[in-house]
């Protein structure tokens, strides 16, 4: 796969195994089409992050609806975690949808860089992910800002999503969800998890760890706002 990566003009001396493993189950094991995949990865990142990363002030009122926080590393696997307030989605993706692909990228890049080892990346960094759902409003389910983010992470994060947790959700979003699932891949649909019962809350509070998790989810820390996580690792996944 690097032979045939290098070959179309693309370095891939800064990208572990691992990372080129994770395009690899992506096409099940398709040498030539992982390459396609990541040779387009590469180029995509270019036009949209020719810095490296992006500058918070391109995503100012992303950030400033305050509904993402970068928690920590889980307990169970030591994987980043982030929690997101559906309540304070204001920002449409349907009205700037440029600014919404750079606020995903934005969060995927420092959550990923948040467990890199002595710096560096290993290429199997997978992020875990709790969205609350309580007392969110209608006009706060955007379709085309989950659509936004599942297709970025399916062609250029793939094998990044460890799981989704999502708590708290009324009825009218559980039928939303039933809808839009469908057009998910199968192993995308997998790692979404409802948490309800009892025992499904006490499960998911053990495998984040009280020490990261806010304590309004049964934890003993305080949120933290995903723009002042501070990440000592570059932010360049």
């Amino acid at each position: 796969m690097r032979e045939l990566v290098e070959s179309q003009g693309v370095s891939t001396q800064k990208c572990v195994d691992q990372g080129l493993l994770r395009f690899l189950k992506a096409k099940s094991m398709n040498p030539e089409k992982a390459a396609k995949m990541y040779v387009e990865s590469r180029k995509w990142r270019e036009e949209l992050v020719p810095l490296g990363y992006i500058p918070e002030s391109e995503i100012a009122d992303a950030l400033g609806d305050k509904k993402i926080y970068l928690q920590g590393l889980t307990k169970i696997g030591q994987q980043p975690f982030v929690v997101g307030k559906a309540n304070r989605h204001l920002t449409s993706a349907s009205k700037d949808p440029l600014q919404f692909k750079k606020f995903i990228v934005y969060l995927f890049d420092k959550a990923i860089a948040s467990s890199f080892k002595d710096g560096k990346e290993t290429g199997n960094e997978k992020i875990v992910a709790a969205v609350d759902l309580k007392s969110i409003p209608y006009k706060s389910i955007d379709a085309r800002a989950f659509t936004i983010s599942f297709q970025l992470l399916k062609a250029y994060y793939p094998g990044r999503l460890g799981k989704m947790y999502m708590l708290n959700a009324p009825g009218f979003f559980v039928s939303f969800w039933k809808m839009f699932s469908v057009f998910l891949d199968k192993d995308v649909q997998e790692s979404i998890i409802f948490v309800s019962s009892e025992k499904e809350k006490e499960s998911f509070v053990k495998e984040i760890g009280e020490e990261i998790l806010p304590e309004e989810y049964g934890g003993r820390s305080k949120p933290i706002l995903l723009q002042d996580a501070v990440i000592r690792s570059p932010i360049t996944p």
